[in-house]
């Protein structure tokens, strides 16, 4: 996954609390097995007017003028600022997949569903988790100003606004260490590949009979 070190970013404020998994990506989309192709139907739901279904053509379906995200002045938007309790339901990591995909790469609420929380980390979203006073002044601030961004510097683990104004937020450091460096599980595991191999080779030398297939 892509590493996060620091990054500026154009702000869409989604004002809703509780926004569940379904509608981050509805569930007719999971049957697809393939982790690419969500972000077009991130929000799907409100984003368009008709049901959307997998394989659709997008660009010819109606939009909800009124959602967040086909306003002009949110498009390109990379930092979503949502409510508390942002993706509750269920454990899907299409949901994460979805953001990403989009173009967001980071989300800032008071509170996450646990689950959604640590798939964010595990596909390269950072989950930024500020007080509501906090989330509070940064939605006045977006609706206030056209083009309004923010800069999330992880290593310093602050969020800093236009004015100068800084946010600390906390990160557990093993988090941390995987999103500066662009780790997943699979990231992780590569780092001791040559001492995989080593092992596997050593193993097979030892004991050549478990190198045997079996022919049906």
């Amino acid at each position: 996954m892509d590493k996060f070190t620091v990054h500026s970013g154009l702000v869409a404020p989604l004002d809703r609390e509780n926004v569940d998994t379904d509608a981050i990506i509805p569930k007719q989309f999971l049957k697809s097995i393939k982790r690419t192709g969500f972000g077009p139907n991130l929000f799907d739901e409100w984003r368009y007017k008709d049901v959307g279904e997998p394989g659709m053509d997008n660009s010819k379906r109606p939009l909800n003028p009124d959602f967040v995200l086909n306003q002009q002045r949110y498009q390109s938007a990379s930092i979503l600022l949502a409510r508390r309790n942002f993706g509750c339901g269920s454990s899907r990591e299409h949901a994460p997949w979805a953001l990403t995909q989009y173009g967001f790469r980071a989300v800032i609420a008071p509170s996450f569903a646990d689950i959604f929380f640590n798939n964010c980390y595990k596909n390269g979203l950072l989950p930024v988790v500020l007080s509501e006073q906090q989330v509070d002044q940064l939605f006045n601030e977006t609706n206030a100003f056209s083009g309004y961004q923010l800069t999330i510097d992880l290593d310093k683990q602050v969020v800093l606004t236009p004015s100068g104004q800084g946010y600390e937020f906390d990160i557990a450091p093993f988090r941390k260490y995987c999103m500066l460096n662009g780790f997943d599980d699979i990231g992780l595991t590569l780092r001791h590949a040559d001492k995989i191999k080593a092992f596997e080779a050593e193993r097979v030398a030892k004991m050549p009979w478990l190198n045997n297939r079996l022919v049906g």
